[in-house]
């Protein structure tokens, strides 16, 4: 939820030339935003408490870059990238600000006060929180609580478009606006989420359905390589291509989602009265584990997010090539 549009204006937008970025926690999520923000051309200034963060820091980025090469980026990261020794020094000159410390409230309400104490009064500071609501996190912000609001990435960020922008009980309605726009010109495709849940909206679904695969597991209905199978050799390539509603829609041919309701929808809630409880037990994460090594028999995690990175950036390019898709 948003409240109504207050404090000073904000200028983060795509008219208002190349946003000078800071980028406070540099950990898995961090390092693959300050990448996306080079690779467009932004002056990026990060932070990081962690001893040999900025090491690490521009390790991953050197790893990062050939997937943004291929999305258009230069051969080479730009020299855009500074390094600050505390958070004042990152933040105090940011037009936008990404936070992506660890998911702690405690620690994100310190870090985030800490960049509202010093960042300009114009720039927007999102947090990458992949659950917290935006309301705990500026309950601490004493000097603009208005401009804080959730900015939630996917793995990998750099490569994955969709960010779940999710705005407070104090947060204005131009900082989303802002924020919405930021996103939009970095290359991103943000989504307005308009209440605060525990989760915000993507992760609830992958909720649902994880809820579901792990019931399957546990009653031994199917094994975890068989539910993997399930979603990417059928609904998984689809709803890559189109979501769940439009799924359904062309479901119905010339009739539509109307006619796909009036002969399923029935059976459909039938099917959600029957969903699993799954119980979360030892014994479950022990079969789960022991099946996902089965799984990855004959290759390694590293090969297989080297090839899921490579379908995924030739998916953006159909994608970005076909004009009849939804949004």
């Amino acid at each position: 939820m948003t409240g109504p549009a207050g404090g000073p204006e904000l200028a983060v937008g795509p008219t208002a030339g190349l946003p000078r970025v800071a980028v406070v926690g540099t950990g898995v999520i961090g390092a693959a935003w300050a990448a996306l923000f080079l690779s467009r051309g932004y002056p990026v200034r990060a932070h990081d408490p962690a001893p040999g963060a900025r090491h690490r820091l521009t390790a991953q980025i050197a790893a990062a870059w050939p997937a943004l090469a291929a999305l258009g980026a230069g051969t080479e990261p730009p020299s855009l990238l500074t390094w600050s020794d505390d958070i004042a020094g990152a933040v105090t000159d940011a037009d936008f600000v990404q936070e992506s410390g660890p998911e702690t409230l405690d620690l994100k309400q310190a870090v985030t006060a800490e960049i509202d104490a010093h960042a300009p009064a114009a720039a927007v500071i999102a947090s990458s929180s992949s659950g917290l609501r935006p309301s705990q996190i500026q309950a601490a912000c004493a000097r603009h609580p208005e401009r804080v609001l959730i900015g939630h990435p996917f793995h990998p960020a750099h490569l994955i478009p969709l960010v779940e922008v999710v705005g407070g009980e104090r947060t204005s309605a131009a900082a989303v606006a802002a924020a919405m726009a930021f996103y939009t010109a970095a290359g991103k495709r943000p989504i307005q989420v308009r209440q605060e849940l525990p989760g915000h909206v993507v992760n609830r679904l992958q909720a649902a359905l994880w809820k579901e695969a792990y019931s399957l597991v546990q009653r031994g209905v199917v094994t975890v390589a068989e539910v993997d199978a399930a979603i990417t050799s059928g609904p998984g390539l689809r709803w890559a291509v189109v979501g769940p509603f439009a799924g359904q829609h062309l479901s119905g041919g010339d009739g539509g989602i109307a006619h796909t309701l009036e002969h399923l929808g029935p059976p459909m809630a039938a099917w959600w009265a029957e969903l699993g409880q799954p119980s979360w037990t030892p014994d479950l994460v022990e079969q789960v584990v022991g099946q996902m090594a089965q799984e990855m028999t004959g290759t390694t995690t590293q090969r297989l997010a080297a090839a899921r990175d490579r379908l995924v950036l030739g998916l953006l390019a159909a994608k970005s090539a076909e004009p009849d898709l939804p949004g």
